[in-house]
């Protein structure tokens, strides 16, 4: 780093992503602030600068070795940080400490025998609340949201119907169970249900994709849905609505193919979004049909939806919202992306689903492929086709927006 950036660095203060501290501080305070930013999205700890951005320069002999030992004693998981000292024009010191986002969160503090999560706000470094927890380990891939119990819930949520049609003739199981007892092992198995405090639940992932009224359960289990006439989201919508019930839908499988009977809430989805997303022509075809023409591609909608739905993260308590507008189509799903995963790694065709469960499920019913490259292979190219544009992906710590232009 040349002396001019770090000068800019320090004269712009405090923030989320830099820190200034005395070389004399005790290994714990240094380790929590690396573990903050680790947390969050990475940083720097500037030694050797005042909090007010006074430059007192390090005092501390053999300061480097100090500063990775701290890192391994008091940093878990092991994290090697970038070390370098920079000597000013007035002649004084100073060391920058940089690491970027981890990949291993959540990353703790290790200090008389206790493990502490902190997470960075501003400028200042906090104990994780047990909601912020949660999402740290969901994005580490500790913790598996979708297989967690829902309060108040037992198999008589799920419907019956849906889970035999499933066993029976998606998966082509000859064994299917005769007697509640046998019903409650498979489901078990199958890891829609699960025992919580001497009770038999449903899960996350169970509720959802064959759950008769997930939102009675679970809050944000909903899909809320709005159209309107302008560029912005006005007070008189054309439709605003909250779809609710199972994620599949119900089919007839047989020699000649598979034909939907009941549908579940990716078809009701497509039925509710379609008239706003679309228009007849103003001319009859030589059919004498006026034929309908799309705005954007429907395999392109339809993927961005099963995507939101498929990858949400569970430890936000808000719905997937969809929104149509005058020249652009939206869909926002709750979370950031998992863990290590970007939109230039999304677009490449990586794969790195967050709700393995629901998503094996999916793709047992044929509403994904099993190579899971929607983005790449679907949503990217047939957008660029039909309008032109290309799409756009928004990521935040709070959700991912993909965006069709019309």
């Amino acid at each position: 780093m040349r002396n001019a950036e770090l000068l800019e660095l320090i004269a712009n203060g405090e923030n989320s992503g830099v820190e200034f501290k005395r070389d004399d501080i005790r290994p714990e305070q240094l380790a929590k602030e690396i573990v903050a930013m680790a947390n969050f999205q990475g940083g720097k700890v500037i030694l050797g600068v005042e909090d007010d951005g006074t430059v007192s320069g390090i005092q501390r002999p053999n300061l480097e070795e100090w500063v990775m030992n701290v890192m391994q004693d008091k940093v878990h998981p092991l994290m090697l940080p970038f070390y370098e000292e920079i000597k000013l024009d007035d002649g004084k010191a100073v060391a920058v400490i940089s690491f970027p986002q981890g990949i291993s969160k959540p990353y703790v503090l290790r200090n008389r025998g206790k493990e502490e999560i902190y997470i960075r706000v501003g400028s200042t470094s906090r104990l994780a609340t047990r909601e912020q927890q949660m999402r740290l380990f969901e994005l580490g891939g500790m913790l598996h949201t979708e297989v967690m119990p829902v309060p108040r819930t037992d198999m008589s949520c799920l419907d019956d119907a849906r889970l035999s049609n499933y066993l029976k003739d998606i998966l082509r199981d000859s064994d299917v169970p005769s007697s509640p007892e046998a019903w409650q092992a498979r489901l078990l198995g199958l890891g829609f249900l699960t025992e919580a405090a001497g009770n038999v639940c449903c899960t996350i992932a169970g509720l959802m994709l064959f759950g008769k009224t997930p939102r009675r359960y679970l809050k944000q289990s909903g899909l809320r849905v709005m159209a309107f006439k302008g560029q912005d989201k006005e007070y008189q919508a054309e439709l605003d609505d909250i779809l609710d019930g199972p994620m599949v839908g119900r089919f007839d499988v047989d020699s000649a193919g598979k034909r939907l009977f009941d549908r579940g809430i990716i078809e009701r989805f497509m039925d509710a979004v379609s008239p706003f997303i679309s228009q007849e022509a103003g001319e009859i075809n030589k059919s004498l049909r006026r034929e309908t023409q799309w705005f954007y591609p429907l395999e392109a909608v339809r993927e961005a939806l099963i995507n939101a739905l498929a990858h949400r993260d569970w430890t936000r308590f808000v719905e997937i919202e969809v929104g149509s507008y005058a020249d652009r189509f939206e869909v926002i799903s709750p979370g950031a992306l998992p863990n290590s995963m970007t939109i230039e790694k999304m677009k490449a065709g990586q794969r790195s689903p967050r709700n393995t469960l629901i998503m094996e499920v999916l793709r047992d019913y044929g509403y994904v492929d099993y190579r899971g490259m929607g983005v790449r292979t679907k949503i990217v190219p047939l957008t660029r086709a039909l309008t032109g544009k290309e799409p756009e992906f928004v990521v935040t710590d709070d959700y991912l927006k993909t965006t069709l232009y019309r």
